[in-house]
């Protein structure tokens, strides 16, 4: 009789938890989701390089002549225009030269005169036959000869004159003195950089072409420059020009890019500056912020996208372009109007139920599209 009392309360506890078991299931909540549409069209093709802002035109000046630099007259950063002397060399040796070619000339000039005469004489004497034809040939030679003597001397005294005039550096157009290189009382060489001198003008940034990507860029393409105080302000500009050979050292290509010419008055010598170019043959491509990137399977790259009729997730497949700093170039995979994951991409799981938002956290879905299911039990 005990054994059959325990058989009776043991198919009741039995049937007590059946009957519990079959009331209603709950389904998973859904969680939110924060999500973005694939943007950045032809954005995505730019790359951008850091420049400098340089003048067109730089000249190294130098004194066409060597000597004692006794003084200087400008500094880096000072404004000149066309003639001003910037540099002096001691003048006392040139000044010299300048005047031993004067008085070879002198002398030359004082020969020229006396073959002149001779040769007026005899030619008066040959015309009485009072002296033979070939001493009058011979005057006539002396006379040219001295006359080319006397050319020379000319000449020289030019060269002397002006070598003592080189003596003085100056500026061969109105700019700005973007360096200097030597100081008073240096003795410099003919030729030596004594300053550089950024002329008026038109403006250009100075950047560094990859190796790798030489061929994607050529003279005459549209960029956009963006100055590094000025965030917010895109200046229009063309690839003026590209180094044939690559820099030895830094192993890219110097390249310079033109400004506008209404940009020239907002630009200072020596601003940084990114230049945004989009490589020739880039097809424009949709971008993703990395952080909705995820690894799918087999180790491909994939990112999740909300289904806009059900608001349940799915991985799907993507092929990216180059990454840049913040986001990647979406080459396929998705279009501009899918919903994708930007964050938690790597808790969420296939056909997982999310509630998406946008970056201000508002809901972009109605609430009747993610209300909670019940389920009834069989």
């Amino acid at each position: 009789m005990p054994s059959m009392r325990w058989n009776s309360l043991f198919l009741f506890i039995v049937a007590g938890l059946s009957a519990c078991g079959g009331g209603d299931k709950t389904a998973e909540a859904p969680r939110p989701a924060l999500v973005v549409t694939p943007g950045g069209g032809a954005e995505a093709a730019l790359s951008a390089y850091a420049g400098e802002i340089r003048a067109r035109e730089e000249s190294a000046l130098s004194f066409r002549v060597g000597g004692n630099l006794v003084r200087r007259n400008v500094d880096t950063g000072a404004r000149v225009r066309r003639g001003e002397v910037l540099a002096l060399l001691d003048p006392d040796d040139l000044s010299l030269q300048a005047q031993a070619a004067q008085a070879q000339l002198a002398a030359a000039e004082a020969d020229l005169a006396r073959a002149r005469g001779d040769r007026d004489r005899f030619a008066t004497l040959v015309d009485q036959q009072m002296v033979s034809r070939s001493a009058y040939d011979a005057q006539v030679a002396a006379y040219k000869a001295a006359e080319g003597q006397a050319r020379a001397a000319r000449a020289q005294m030019d060269v002397a004159e002006n070598q003592a005039a080189y003596s003085q550096l100056r500026a061969p157009r109105d700019g700005v003195i973007a360096s200097r290189q030597v100081e008073a009382g240096q003795v410099v060489a003919a030729g030596q950089t004594i300053y550089t001198l950024a002329a008026d003008g038109s403006r250009e940034v100075a950047i560094g072409l990859p190796e790798n990507r030489i061929r994607d860029f050529s003279v005459g393409q549209p960029v956009m420059v963006e100055l590094w105080n000025d965030p917010d302000r895109r200046l229009s500009g063309v690839i003026r020009e590209i180094s044939p050979a690559a820099d030895p050292q830094t192993r890219t290509y110097a390249a310079r890019v033109s400004l506008a010419s209404d940009a020239a008055d907002s630009v200072e010598l020596g601003q940084s500056a990114r230049v945004y170019v989009q490589e020739n043959g880039t097809k424009a491509a949709l971008t993703l912020p990395l952080s909705a990137v995820q690894r799918g399977k087999n180790g491909s790259t994939a990112v999740w996208v909300v289904e806009r009729q059900t608001g349940k997730v799915s991985q799907r497949p993507v092929k990216l372009g180059r990454y840049g700093e913040t986001s990647a170039p979406v080459l396929s995979g998705v279009t501009a109007g899918d919903w994708v994951v930007a964050g938690g991409g790597h808790l969420l799981r296939e056909g997982q139920p999310v509630t998406p938002v946008d970056r201000n956290n508002r809901p972009l879905l109605k609430p009747a599209a993610n209300a909670t299911a019940s389920v009834k039990a069989e």
